[in-house]
């Protein structure tokens, strides 16, 4: 008498459902953030525009302002720096380990140039604000309409 495995005999296609019900009742059980999430970049950033120009914070706990680097070429803010390990004393293990450590770097472009040479960065309590002035140029300029 010849023994199938796993009871009565099926057919190929059935098996097949079979398995496909079943991955799909696994995958149903996964957290979200499995379906394609990008993770958040770093630093998270807040951009604020007015006429005169624009501001930008950046939360940076944990860094050096010297490990900061800001640039800005026409319209496009550049700022990159790098967050150093903690160093561990001898015996010590990490219980949890959830802050990266390394270099990081974001591009973006503003929506007018900038005056280069009055940009102005400040580092406070772990958030960097910089001050990048609207180029003279951009501003937007009130034109007087004469009666005729």
């Amino acid at each position: 008498m010849l023994m199938r495995p796993f009871g009565s005999f099926r057919s190929p296609w059935q098996e097949m459902r079979r398995l496909q019900r079943d991955m799909n009742r696994i995958f149903a059980r996964m957290p979200r953030s499995f379906e394609g999430e990008v993770a958040p970049a770093y630093p998270a950033m807040n951009v604020w525009t007015n006429e005169d120009g624009a501001i930008v914070t950046a939360e940076l706990p944990g860094i050096n302002p010297e490990d900061i680097d800001i640039s800005v070429v026409e319209n496009t803010l550049t700022l990159k720096g790098n967050r150093q390990p903690d160093e561990l004393q001898e015996g010590e293990t990490y219980h949890r380990r959830e802050r990266g450590c390394g270099t990081f770097a974001r591009t973006f472009q503003l929506p007018f140039q900038v005056e280069v040479d009055k940009v102005e960065g400040v580092f406070e309590k772990g958030v960097l604000r910089i001050s990048l002035p609207r180029a003279e140029a951009e501003k937007p300029k009130k034109i007087a309409v004469k009666a005729g």
